[in-house]
């Protein structure tokens, strides 16, 4: 039998299994000291040079970073940023912390005190807008035809500094780095057009094959962003990669682009288990607080556990989602329950919640998902899901189905680590 610890919102529940083995990045790096990280990032940057060849005294500086839903190390990072700038000439007047809210609910206080740490009250925080006209600038359209619509703050700024962390992302292939600004930043409109494309021409139907978690190279999403944010013309990236625990484990800066490559390549070399063969039943934990703060960030552990496991076969997913579904329209794209009925309507009217929304109601129909969390049976039952009360209970459910001699797997950090079956 296996012991094993997984965290639920901010508490941490354990549970036996039958022989399981337990999916974790393996051989993790010892945590280095944070501060001076970031700092020798920022002093060796890829492919840009340092901040003090950029910026200048009297410009005003806009440094956008992620909202509570992405925790990225920003109260360690942001004051160094700052410092640096008051080193170049920028006064704290001059610079603005953007919260990259993409199309999120805007944030309280308090979670604006923890993104910006010691600087809250001493540097001027914003909440983008992604509905407001008067708060958007029009850019131009892409080459693939997307309408590129900034946040004013953003656009009138001199310089342009983009934070964020990098990590899997179950259809933009990996998240950080342009995603900072689109969807980050951008309009609601362009935020809708970008992500479009993780859908095939409507002749061949379906998602594209290569809009897919982990998968830059011939991507569309990945492109379609990519080519959004450019137009933004951005200064600098800073981009962290965090261990489990949060901790900081490395530090990208530089190019928007190459910056966030060399994260990439970080992600995948630790974040990535192989698999020899797919499995009966994966339990999988968002990894807790803020991974599972709302179905739309708990539903990316249950892709990456999807991955290990055997078609009809069986995964519990450990999501609390204090704050709901995440989006107000989210749990209404359901009244479809017809995958095909389903994808017509998106493609009449595409949202990219409810995109989410068909890729969590496919994958309950390709496998039996167990979910524990605040939704009552009602709502977990029409997102095609059973509902159980607790862990102990989903397994009670689960474990008598299970074949003899069944393969188990637990991944207590499911919002991160990504399970590859290679055999």
């Amino acid at each position: 039998m296996t012991t094993v610890k997984l965290k639920y919102d901010r508490e941490v529940l354990s549970c036996t299994l039958p022989e399981a083995r337990v999916v974790v990045a393996e051989q993790l790096p010892e945590a280095p000291a944070a501060e001076a990280l970031v700092r020798r990032a920022m002093a060796e940057p890829i492919a840009t040079p340092p901040l003090a060849e950029i910026i200048k005294p009297g410009e005003r500086v806009a440094i956008v970073t992620s909202d509570i839903t992405r925790y990225s190390g920003s109260e360690i990072y942001l004051p160094i940023l700052v410092d640096e700038l008051n080193r170049l000439g920028v006064p704290d007047k001059d610079i603005e912390v953007i919260i990259a809210l993409g199309i999120h609910r805007k944030q309280t206080e308090e979670e604006h005190r923890k993104i910006v740490g010691p600087l809250y009250g001493r540097i001027a925080v914003y909440d983008h807008e992604c509905d407001d006209p008067a708060q958007l600038v029009e850019l131009g359209t892409t080459a693939g035809g997307i309408p590129v619509q900034i946040f004013r703050r953003v656009v009138e700024a001199e310089r342009v500094i983009v934070t964020g962390t990098v990590g899997f992302h179950y259809f933009a292939g990996f998240g950080g780095g342009r995603k900072g600004l689109v969807p980050g930043v951008a309009s609601r409109a362009t935020c809708m057009a970008s992500h479009f494309a993780v859908f095939n021409p409507p002749e061949i139907g379906g998602k594209h094959p290569l809009a897919v978690t982990g998968v830059l190279d011939g991507n569309p999403v990945h492109r379609n962003l990519l080519q959004a944010a450019r137009m933004v013309e951005p200064d600098f990236l800073l981009n962290t990669v965090l261990a489990p625990t949060k901790e900081i484990l490395g530090v990208f800066c530089g190019d928007l682009e190459q910056a966030h490559l060399a994260g990439c390549d970080m992600v995948r070399e630790l974040f990535e288990v192989k698999l020899e063969e797919p499995v009966d039943l994966a339990v999988v934990s968002c990894g807790g607080y803020p991974k599972d703060i709302n179905f739309i960030q708990a539903q990316k552990a249950l892709d990456y556990g999807c991955r290990a496991v055997r078609e009809g076969g069986a995964i519990i997913l450990l999501a609390a989602c204090q704050d709901g579904f995440g989006y107000p329209t989210f749990y209404d794209w359901f009244r479809y329950q017809d995958l095909d009925e389903f994808e017509r309507a998106l493609r009449e009217d595409y949202q990219i919640n409810g995109q989410t929304a068909h890729s969590v109601l496919a994958k309950a129909r390709r496998f039996r998902v167990i979910l524990v969390s605040e939704f009552s049976d009602e709502e977990t039952c029409t997102m095609g899901m059973e509902k159980a009360a607790d862990l102990q209970s989903a397994l009670d459910l689960v474990l008598p189905d299970l074949p003899a001699g069944a393969k188990i797997i637990a991944i207590p950090d499911g919002g991160m680590v990504l399970p590859t079956v290679v055999g």
